[in-house]
């Protein structure tokens, strides 16, 4: 059923944000940007539906923007975290549970010996880089044009702020080209420190696209050739795809790898996972945190990695992926539309053919919304174990009739 949806607090909190930080929110969580009256505040979440701030409820499937993968507010995993809350968080050093977390980490991952600990997907990408280029002793790095590996200056997407001395050592080629990885590889030359990828190609706007085989080993070729170091940014989809890396089907091991995001199930906290070649480049460098040894975020790292481990879930989210794909295609075909759904489907990116300006996308979600469903025109989606099979049917049906309501208006692609 359409709902008039009621946005008054948002608008208001947005005014008073405006007042007190600048542009009132920044980054990628400014949705505002999407369409008029999408929401930006939110009051609770729960499972895989999320309420703003004016009360309205939503499915969602940004899951936080990944962190969410066993549901909002999971008990076993909110109670492990309160419980070390409960006795210390932050203190003078770390508690028992940082072992706790490392063992059980690299037990998961099929190529890691070692493992660091941060808050965030940048400060891991970040030491990841820092790690290569201490290991080495060597400066340049390889990565994808228009890949997302984080926000400060030498990987943010924007350039404002940034110098040129940031960026002086990296060098771009096109994701998934063997040729222009070798051209890259071969203009860094003996100064090659590492060459980074994310698990898949997932840049905003885009069709997403999985690595073949050929090109993840080709990386590593050219890496064990030159002594370089193969860094795998696993932020987005690590743990959410395969609990041993998102490299581990293809058989390709890197040296280094960042994750974030699912780690914790939404609690802060991020970690670096190394082969052992790379342990003394990590011994070597300075890196820290004031709030990078918090032990309750490491109890709910323990207690989600437990979960995955011990459930389902994964193989329950791939199953609910495919039925989402599976109703939005027929949805989208029952009114004259027709989608681009790419990459997996754990992680759909949803685009309209045709849609070059993003029109039809960004009025598609906003009728969506009043059909009580969160979904994001240009950037990838998430779903998690709380998603079931009723959650999904009814996110197709108002999908559906959002659908409808576009086609009503007129809207058809270019």
């Amino acid at each position: 059923m359409t709902r008039t949806l009621a946005n008054s607090r948002d608008t208001a909190l947005l005014h008073r944000a405006a007042r007190v930080i600048p542009n009132g929110i920044w980054g990628h969580m400014a949705t505002r940007a999407i369409a008029p009256g999408y929401p930006q505040f939110f009051s609770r979440a729960e499972g895989c539906r999320v309420w703003d701030a004016d009360g309205n409820e939503y499915l969602d499937f940004m899951c936080a923007w990944g962190p969410n993968i066993l549901g909002y507010r999971h008990p076993k995993v909110d109670g492990a975290a309160l419980a070390q809350l409960a006795r210390v968080d932050s203190g003078n050093g770390p508690t028992e549970v940082l072992v706790d977390l490392a063992e059980r980490l690299t037990a998961a991952l099929d190529h890691a010996d070692w493992c660091l600990f941060q808050k965030n997907g940048t400060d891991a990408t970040t030491a990841c880089v820092t790690i290569a280029r201490s290991a080495t002793g060597r400066r340049k790095i390889i990565m994808a044009r228009g890949a997302y590996h984080g926000a400060v200056p030498w990987c943010s997407p924007s350039v404002i702020g940034v110098t040129a001395e940031d960026r002086a050592h990296l060098i771009a080629f096109d994701w998934g080209d063997l040729a222009d990885l070798d051209r890259a590889v071969a203009e860094a030359g003996e100064d090659l420190a590492g060459i980074i990828l994310t698990a898949f190609r997932h840049d905003v706007g885009r069709d997403q696209a999985l690595p073949s085989a050929g090109f993840l080993q080709a990386a590593r070729a050219a890496c064990d050739r030159s002594g370089a170091m193969l860094i795998l940014d696993d932020v987005r989809a690590g743990f959410r795809l395969d609990l041993r890396g998102s490299w581990a089907p293809y058989g390709v091991k890197p040296d280094l790898a960042a994750y974030s995001k699912a780690i914790a199930n939404g609690w802060p906290l991020a970690a670096v996972a190394g082969a052992e070649r790379a342990r003394k480049g990590a011994e070597q460098i300075f890196t820290t945190g004031s709030f990078w040894y918090g032990a309750a975020a490491m109890a709910a790292g323990v207690a989600t990695l437990t979960l995955l481990a011990e459930t389902d879930a994964l193989s329950h989210i791939a199953v609910m992926g495919q039925r989402l794909r599976t109703g939005l295609d027929a949805a989208a075909a029952r009114h004259g539309y027709q989608l681009r759904q790419t990459g997996p489907v754990q992680m759909p990116m949803v685009l309209v053919e045709g849609d070059v300006d993003l029109r039809i996308g960004n009025a598609l979600c906003l009728a969506a919304l009043r059909h009580g469903v969160y979904l994001h025109p240009k950037h990838n989606m998430f779903l998690c174990a709380a998603h079931g099979p009723s959650e999904i049917d009814r996110a197709v049906e108002a999908v559906d009739a959002a659908f409808a309501d576009i086609a009503a208006a007129g809207l058809e692609p270019a």
